[in-house]
């Protein structure tokens, strides 16, 4: 039998394609190109000595570079392609092979055994990939879990979370504080272990009531160390399951204090004072808050002008409306001037879009303009315009806008000196300053000095948490 015969019989064999790598870049098949060769690719395969790889699929065009950087280090051996598929046809793989100074292109299909071998390891991908799911997801429950009760111990709300048996499963850091209660002392126990007797009653007839029936109930107690609290009881359903409950301990005993002042008239909105020159700045709040002029608010600093401010306006028809307060000291003249009238896209360097101002922000409240004193001569015009017309006009614009705001302005300066030294219009002070209130420093209010103290320790417990009860005389 000639070599030639033997070739095609053992390539006929094996099933498989054998291709050599010509000089001019063709492939000449070696024996009989398998049948299911010409049918995976019919409209290509034409004469089996010319064999266009390089277009019959775009993964061998691929491989083919690859291949090609083999054969020319002319060292024997062989390149596979790794698996890759024609459509439903099943795998097939490539293989490059270097033998007699020859250059060979081989391409197998895959059988039976290589599909289910690739079937099992799927499914141990699928599975595996599940199960890395399912950590994720038990993780992501236990950060929940534990975030839940970080949360709920940072709030200032006492809660008691219970089972479905009505068990204590959860006793918050806040409602130990309230109860005077450990909670190691009363989880796993019945509700009626973890809070007061006097609770008992309302408790048992709230959580007997359907969800949307139930109401917060104000309750006073006092704990066996003397401490009194105020507090509003509330009980919800757990939103994971139904037949737990939440109870909700509301602290409200700075509320309470709070309201306990305001009716001794020792606070008005967030002034607090009850000393004669603060009860006359009360009066002059009320005053001027019925009708729209423009204030001039005159302290030193400190004295609490922008509060003043916001009480006029909170006090005002325009309430619900904005309050814009605005710091006009240490601006320059075009960043105040955009702050204020706002600006259109490329009226200066950094323009880079149109801006509204903050005549614009607050239409329809109010627009406070903080150290009035301190506001550039030119811009100083602008404003005086904006106040005789109701209009402003954005930089790098021709058309006027309208508006409807109050201007309420505070200065630590004195403003006649100003007009007299040329740094302050005059005309701009007989338009603002239609109304006038005048702060005095605590010094001239010194009896004020423990509630204010009392205010701020309040305040403070409130913010940190903590029982701050005096502050030091340092």
């Amino acid at each position: 039998m000639h070599d030639a015969a033997v070739w095609t019989e053992v390539v006929a064999s094996l099933d498989m394609v054998v291709m050599e790598c010509l000089e001019n870049g063709r492939f000449g098949a070696m024996g009989k190109l398998p049948d299911w060769f010409r049918q995976l690719y019919p409209a290509v395969i034409v004469y089996p000595d010319d064999v266009p790889v390089r277009t019959m699929s775009p993964f061998l065009e691929h491989f083919l570079v690859d291949a090609e950087a083999f054969w020319c280090r002319s060292e024997p051996g062989r390149l596979a392609s790794g698996p890759w598929s024609e459509g439903d046809d099943g795998a097939l793989e490539a293989c490059a092979v270097w033998a007699g100074g020859r250059r060979f292109l081989c391409i197998e299909r895959l059988g039976t055994a290589y599909e289910q071998t690739q079937s099992v390891l799927q499914k141990a991908r699928e599975h595996h990939l599940d199960y890395q799911r399912l950590q994720q997801l038990e993780a992501a429950l236990r950060t929940s879990h534990d975030d839940l009760l970080s949360i709920l111990n940072e709030l200032r709300i006492g809660t008691v979370m219970l089972n479905e048996a009505g068990q204590v499963t959860f006793l918050s850091d806040t409602c130990q504080r309230l109860l005077g209660t450990e909670a190691s002392a009363v989880l796993g126990k019945s509700w009626k272990a973890a809070v007061p007797t006097p609770l008992h009653a309302i408790l048992q007839d709230m959580g007997e009531r359907p969800a949307p029936e139930r109401t917060k109930v104000p309750v006073h107690l006092r704990t066996d160390a003397g401490q009194h609290y105020w507090m509003d009881v509330d009980i919800q359903d757990d939103p994971r399951d139904a037949r737990r409950r939440i109870i909700c301990l509301y602290d409200m005993t700075e509320v309470h204090d709070l309201r306990r002042q305001l009716s001794e008239k020792a606070q008005f909105h967030d002034l607090v004072g009850k000393s004669e020159p603060m009860l006359r700045i009360y009066q002059q709040i009320r005053d001027v808050a019925r009708v729209d002029t423009t204030v001039v608010i005159e302290g030193e600093t400190g004295t609490g002008k922008e509060l003043v401010a916001r009480a006029i306006h909170a006090a005002s028809h325009r309430t619900s409306r904005p309050f814009v307060a605005v710091n006009c000291a240490g601006l320059t003249e075009s960043l105040l001037a955009s702050q204020l009238f706002g600006h259109r896209r490329g009226a200066f360097t950094g323009a880079i879009a149109d801006q509204q101002g903050l005549f614009e922000a607050a239409d329809g409240g109010t627009l406070f303009l903080d150290e009035i004193g301190d506001i550039p001569l030119n811009v100083q015009t602008s404003l005086l315009r904006v106040l005789q017309e109701r209009e402003i006009i954005r930089l790098g614009e021709a058309r006027p806008r309208s508006i409807d705001v109050r201007i309420l302005a505070a200065t630590h300066r004195n403003l006649h000196e100003e007009v007299e030294k040329g740094t302050f219009r005059a005309d701009l002070l007989y338009r603002i300053r239609v109304a006038r209130i005048h702060l005095p420093a605590l010094r001239e209010r010194r009896q004020d000095i423990p509630l204010l103290t009392s205010t701020f320790l309040a305040k403070c417990r409130a913010e940190i948490g903590k029982d701050v009860e005096e502050v030091s005389h340092a």
